[in-house]
């Protein structure tokens, strides 16, 4: 077994700027008498070998749920590839090959997206892998260079090995995640879209309305 098919670490990116939501931290915003962030958690630790939460900002909002917070090195909102990055440099710090990545507004992900991922890395030489979903419905007809499927960039295996390449693409302005995974050929792991997207993320007040709803299917 290569260093990197180990279990990698676990960061959750709860770097967004929530402006639909009309700011603040999405991740505390609560369903079902529990925050997203607690149900992230749950998920993903079973998973990895250790967690750590990318926030910027005041750490201390965040010091009830144990977890060291990592903020961008990245000057500005960089969006999630900067978050990448500093899970990427905390996870060298840790002697680590690997990590992935998950969503602060994203509670219903797969239980086994980590082996999922390692999986679909298999033969790699850097790990690189995005999580990915069937476009199904309305979805299928829409516009994105005939993909049949949707990438989901917050959700990733990322190698630490290239972490330098990363610094320096988003000092050059790189902000899109899919470009930079296509220059290292990134691969994509498949997953069901049934009985609903277990991507599906919480961007509006509408869209935490109905994760209370999907909360039975879960």
């Amino acid at each position: 077994m290569a260093d990197w098919e180990q279990k990698p670490l676990g960061v959750i990116l709860a770097g967004g700027l929530a402006t639909r939501m009309g700011g603040g931290d999405k991740g505390l915003l609560q369903i079902g008498g529990q925050s997203l962030l607690d149900r992230v958690i749950e998920r993903i630790s079973p998973q990895v070998n250790g967690l750590a939460l990318n926030a910027n900002g005041n750490a201390s909002r965040f010091s009830k749920l144990g977890l060291p917070v990592i903020a961008d090195s990245i000057v500005g909102f960089a969006g999630p590839l900067a978050g990448v990055l500093a899970g990427l440099d905390w996870a060298a710090e840790q002697g680590a090959h690997s990590i992935v990545t998950v969503a602060a507004d994203t509670p219903f992900f797969s239980r086994d997206l980590v082996a999922q991922l390692l999986l679909a890395a298999d033969g790699q030489q850097h790990p690189l892998v995005l999580a990915t979903t069937p476009r199904t419905g309305d979805d299928a007809l829409k516009s994105g260079g005939g993909k049949r499927v949707n990438r989901h960039p917050t959700f990733g295996l990322w190698p630490v090995a290239l972490r330098n390449d990363l610094r320096v693409a988003l000092e050059g302005g790189l902000r899109k995640v899919v470009l930079w995974t296509d220059q290292h050929e990134g691969r994509e792991a498949l997953f069901s879209a049934e009985p609903f997207d277990p991507f599906f993320n919480v961007n509006t007040p509408e869209d935490l309305a109905r994760a209370e709803t999907l909360l039975e299917q879960a």
